[in-house]
């Protein structure tokens, strides 16, 4: 069995191959129990899964060049790379942070998207190749703010970020989007509820 980045190699008629990366730090957080949840239930409808916690990863998150230098990978994020290529469906399970994603997730992104690998400019063109296209993807993004405060009074930047700017730039398209707010004020049956919502959409691939 591979560890909790390793590209999975099995069966692919089996199943959707579906990748989920939680971005918060927190082993103890609400997200890793979502992620958690997505997973486990995909598996028991017979999906292919590997979830992949940021925290375990050993990774400089800083871009120090930009892509001017391109630093040499870690091991760690060669095996997302892997896991990127292989999957056929994305969860993101992630906390919002002063309307951003967390440092970490932001630094995986930055490290691991690379031209080349992501998407790759045409020559004398201001167009360029979407090189994951045929993959989708699900935003799962909680935050303490209500859910309708992040969408109509701060327009959802992180929200816009990750599906505008990162995934649909890269290919990844639809992107659906499941928003959970005022964390800080589920009691324990609104969490349940929102976990079993959440495995809904991990039996279902979607």
């Amino acid at each position: 069995m591979p560890g909790p980045y390793k590209s999975k190699q099995g069966d692919q008629s089996q199943g959707k191959r579906i990748l989920v990366v939680q971005g918060n730090p927190d082993k103890s957080s609400f997200c890793q129990s979502l992620a958690e949840s997505y997973a486990s239930a995909a598996r028991k409808e017979g999906h292919q899964v590997q979830l992949v916690t940021l925290s375990d990863l050993k990774f400089d998150p800083i871009l120090h060049h930009g892509y001017r230098v391109i630093q040499e990978l870690e091991p760690d994020l060669k095996s997302v790379q892997e896991n990127f290529t292989w999957a056929q469906h994305i969860v993101l399970v992630y906390p919002t942070w002063w309307g951003a994603v967390p440092a970490l997730l932001k630094g995986l992104l930055d490290r691991m998207l690379l031209p080349g690998f992501a998407f790759k400019y045409r020559k004398n063109s201001r167009l360029w190749d979407k090189l994951l296209s045929g993959k989708t993807a699900r935003l799962i993004v909680t935050s303490d703010a209500p859910a309708l405060w992040n969408s109509w009074v701060t327009g959802d930047p992180s929200v816009r970020m990750m599906k505008k700017t990162v995934l649909e730039f890269c290919g990844i398209s639809p992107v659906a989007v499941t928003r959970i707010g005022s964390v800080k004020f589920l009691d324990e049956k609104k969490r349940l509820k929102c976990l079993s919502n959440v495995a809904q959409m991990g039996s279902r691939a979607r």
